[in-house]
Formats: structure tokens, sequence, C-alpha cells
């Protein structure tokens, strides 16, 4: 990747370091009980939430058999959407077929164990502190004086003012490259039709398969298209990271070259394995 690379990734990632943060007088130092109150209120709120959610009745998900979509880069393009940018989703047999044994399951689910969501409460905010301590500049880190409370969404005024100020500067830095970006992929030319190929973002990579043809299949079900075959005719592969099968397609970049294209996709998984492969042609269908 040249411009959505991992780093621009994980940049995009700390653009809203405040959001869901409040100021709290009581964070200027360590106080125990401060934490406890805090995260029995955490904790009730997610307890109403993971209730609610299961006891919602997935038949709903029937109601999205038929759906109209448009490719990002058209949407966010500008230019007028013709009815030959759209495309029409229809759940395909698999997905009924998913949405139905979840029916199945929700009319003898057990009832609902409170405990089971305590414990994951408790097991979800320590992984976030520590996620918090790493993705956060040190400098804010050893400002905070209790990274518990802090990861519960309360700081101080001082912290709060350097979190919209990073975030701000995150967030013109990712605009700065997305916009180079752009500049980059209008200069190359490739036609809509040519692009709208390699649109698989959100898609799971079930099957990977090099050779005088790379060819990689989709679970598209949590992504955006039917489309789950694609096809790069005599590739040269130029980077291929391993742990690709299992990751969700994330970002693509397609540039033009002399006898065809160079495709490169940036997957979201452990260590987010990149792929680049140069090809004569892409050809994309539904199996």
């Amino acid at each position: 990747m040249k411009y959505r690379t991992k780093e621009w990734y994980e940049l995009c990632q700390r653009t809203g370091l405040h959001f869901g943060m409040r100021v709290h007088r009581g964070a200027y130092e360590l106080d125990e009980a401060l934490f406890l109150r805090r995260y029995k209120r955490k904790e009730k709120e997610y307890i109403e939430l993971q209730r609610e959610m299961y006891n919602t009745d997935p038949r709903f998900l029937l109601e999205q058999n038929v759906h109209v979509l448009v490719p990002a880069e058209k949407f966010f393009s500008g230019n007028e959407i013709l009815e030959d940018d759209k495309k029409v989703y229809q759940m395909p047999a698999e997905e009924r077929e998913r949405i139905e044994k979840l029916i199945a399951d929700y009319d003898v689910r057990p009832p609902f164990d409170e405990l089971s969501y305590k414990l994951e409460f408790k097991s979800n905010l320590e992984w976030e502190c520590k996620y918090q301590k790493e993705r956060l500049p040190q400098e804010i880190v050893e400002q905070i004086a209790d990274i518990r409370v802090f990861t519960l969404g309360y700081c101080t005024r001082e912290v709060m003012l350097q979190l919209k100020k990073l975030s701000a500067e995150n967030r013109r830095e990712m605009e700065r490259v997305s916009n180079e970006y752009r500049e980059v992929i209008i200069a190359q030319g490739i036609p809509d039709e040519i692009r709208n190929r390699v649109q698989f973002h959100d898609c799971t990579v079930t099957e990977l398969l090099t050779g005088d043809e790379v060819l990689i299949r989709f679970d598209t079900r949590g992504g955006f298209t039917n489309i789950n075959k694609l096809t790069l005719v005599a590739p040269e592969i130029i980077k291929q990271d391993g742990g690709i099968i299992g990751t969700f397609w994330l970002y693509q970049e397609l540039y033009r070259i002399d006898n065809g294209y160079e495709l490169h996709v940036l997957f979201d998984g452990e260590n987010m394995p990149e792929l680049i492969v140069r090809c004569t042609d892409i050809l994309a269908e539904e199996e």
C-alpha cells in the first residue's frame, strides 16, 4: 500500500480520541471509590444493552432481503449517480438459511446470563486499559491518574484539551493523505467498471489460490456486494503476507501499469496482512 497503509489506518483510529470522554474533577488523583462508582454505572449500562440485544428477535433480518447499493468511491466522488452505478443486493439462500437458524436458536434460548456479561465487561475493560496505554502518547498517559477511570470515559480538563488537539492534528494528516491518494487515483484514469471489480470492503477471505491465476473467494455476508470470486489474470505477486485467509478485505489501491494493473490490498486481521499483485486483467463474478 502506498497511501492507505497500516499506519494510515491506525491514524484514522486516532481522529476521535476525545469521543465519549467527559471531564471529571475526580480524575486528577487515584480514587478507588470513584472508580468503583463509575465502574458500576458503566457495567449496568453494558448489561442493559446486552440484555436488549439478547432479546432482539432476529426475524427483522429477513426484511433486509433486497437493497440498492452504490460503490463507495462512486458515492464520494461527487459525480451524478446513474442507474448503471447502482447494484441490487438480494439475500443469498445461504444467508436466509443462516437467519432462519438464528430464529430457531432465538426461540429456544436460555434465560439471560447476567453474570457471564459482568465477567465479559470486566475482561473488556482490562483489554481496553491496555489498548489505551498503547495508542496514546506517553506524555498523555503519564498525566492520567487512573487508566481504568480514563477507559471508562472520564478525564481531567487538561487531558481533554490535549486529546482534542491531537485528534484534530491526526484528522488533518488523515485528510491530507486521503486527498493526495484521490488525486493520484483520478490521474490514473482507470474506468469505474474496472475499479468496481475490486470492491470487497468487509468481505471475509475464505480461499486464496496462486498459480497461473490468483483466485480469491469471499464470504460476502459482512460486505456490500454479492460478488464472491476475484481472479487476477497472469499475476506477478509482489508481496503476499501470511495469514490472509480468514481476514477482512479492508482497503484497496488500484494502479495502471504498462500491461495491466497493480492491485494493493490491506486486510483487517492479526498483523494486518497485505497483498500486492500485478496482473493483465481483473475478473469478478458471483458463483
